[in-house]
């Protein structure tokens, strides 16, 4: 009678458990077409990119006559763009080395360090990131212009004016990812280090730096990118003898419209492609983004 009383209850069961599985089924169903509908809204600029590079005709035309790599080929003959790239790698790379010898120690103090004033500073590096880069760009030149005229000295162009002004951008983000990856680490280590007899310094330098290294690397790599594709502050700062690669595209879009353009843009985009899955691979950027 008891062993009767049962069968029905557990012979429900499977069904039971089903029953939401069956009711989620066309929810996963949209989701899943949801999030491949994204992926394919934010590839698509990139694809059609990659296909007028690949138009062989130069006057752009749907359907055209024919395709081809030609357009790469090419670029060696405009020596603009190597000079622009040849600029872009120059400020970034300077730009990145600031950034990070200015927020490391910023971020070492805000996560391993209590002191008034700690969340006002932590405001006004972060700061930057909320402000449009046109903005930024706008205030920087009519406070160079001001200077200029009062020193009688060049600054718009020079290269230390652009890696200031790119340390702007590229610093919030090397305080955000550091900060991350400190917030992760075992301070016990550290605490360890201490306790052996280890001096601040030598804590410093052997155990929480070499601790680091994941987010110096994805920090670095980060200005690096940031400073590299910069054009809305850029614009405002540069003078005819010094550009960036981003700004050779633009000048040249301003007198003509062929697929060269579009062949420098997936190089570039390659370059920084290559970057990212190299930080992903070796640095795992889910754990210090």
């Amino acid at each position: 009678m008891t062993a009767a009383g049962t069968l029905p209850a557990t012979a429900s069961e499977p069904l039971a458990a089903a029953k939401p599985r069956a009711a989620r089924s066309p929810l996963t169903a949209f989701m899943w077409l949801l999030g491949g509908f994204g992926v394919v809204l934010m590839l698509l600029p990139l694809l059609m990119t990659i296909y007028i590079s690949s138009i062989a005709d130069s006057v752009l035309a749907f359907p055209p006559d024919g395709h081809s790599l030609a357009w790469y080929a090419r670029l060696g003959e405009f020596p603009k763009f190597g000079q622009a790239l040849g600029t872009s790698l120059r400020i970034a790379a300077m730009a990145t080395l600031g950034s990070l010898a200015l927020g490391i120690p910023a971020s070492i103090a805000l996560v391993r360090h209590r002191f008034p004033g700690r969340g006002l500073l932590n405001v006004l590096l972060l700061s930057p990131l909320t402000v449009p880069g046109v903005v930024i760009g706008l205030a920087l030149y009519v406070l160079m212009v001001e200077v200029e005229i009062r020193s009688e000295v060049a600054l718009i162009g020079s290269d230390g004016m652009l890696v200031l002004a790119h340390l702007l951008i590229t610093i919030p983000w090397v305080v955000r990812l550091c900060v991350a990856n400190l917030l992760q680490l075992d301070r016990a280590i550290e605490e360890a280090a201490a306790n052996l007899g280890a001096s601040p310094r030598q804590v410093l330098w052997r155990v929480t730096l070499p601790m680091m290294r994941q987010g110096i690397v994805a920090a670095g790599l980060f200005a690096f990118i940031i400073s590299f594709e910069n054009i809305e502050l850029t614009l405002f700062l540069i003078s005819p003898g010094v550009i960036t690669l981003p700004i050779a595209v633009l000048q040249y879009l301003e007198y003509r419209a062929d697929p060269l353009v579009a062949a420098v843009v997936v190089v570039q985009t390659a370059v920084i492609a290559l970057l990212l899955v190299l930080l992903d691979r070796y640095v795992r950027l889910s754990k210090v983004v």
